[in-house]
């Protein structure tokens, strides 16, 4: 089965909030891929929400089922729809008075019954207890399936890795 891409984007592309990237088709059908796209302009304005602190539209998009997982860069991974729901809450409270600035596709593969998206999601929020609005990036893997007929978020990964780094930056100092 061959996927849909969306069109190569250059590095300075960035699609603003409830803006899709657009899925060419190219060997797929052209249902999917406006269904997607459609999914996915919901899910970048359920993440413009999610940086003013409202985590309910995203968890909305979430799969309910027991398999469906979490990793963000506020703790360790949830898996379960309760421990997702949860996560969730916790990380949309880290945000306030905000919101989404734009994303860059980075690459998507579009199949009639699943589909990822790798992403670079830009915000702006006060973000913990800083009172100053900071802009932030992160490196977003969503791999999304139907259920029932609907695209549902099956499993989500964020972190705020954007650039590259020395090899050494992933040892852990054990003390």
């Amino acid at each position: 089965m061959e996927c849909l891409l969306p069109p190569p984007i250059g590095p300075s592309m960035l699609a603003p909030v409830g803006r899709a990237g657009s899925v060419e088709e190219t060997g797929g059908t052209l249902i999917v891929a406006s269904e997607f796209d459609q999914f996915v302009e919901q899910y970048h304005q359920a993440l413009d929400e999610f940086f003013r602190g409202n985590p309910e539209s995203a968890k909305r998009l979430y799969s309910h089922r027991e398999d469906a997982s979490l990793a963000n860069p506020f703790g360790s991974v949830a898996i379960g729809w309760d421990e997702v729901a949860g996560t969730m809450d916790r990380a949309a409270s880290n945000y306030r008075d905000g919101g989404a600035t734009g994303f860059k596709s980075v690459a998507a593969c579009v199949t009639p019954d699943l589909a990822y998206t790798v992403e670079i999601e830009r915000f702006q929020a006060k973000v913990g207890g800083n009172e100053e609005t900071a802009s932030g990036a992160l490196r977003v893997t969503t791999i999304l399936r139907r259920e029932d007929g609907a695209w549902k978020i099956a499993h989500r990964h964020a972190d705020p890795i954007t650039n590259r780094r020395p090899a050494e930056s992933v040892i852990q100092n054990q003390s």
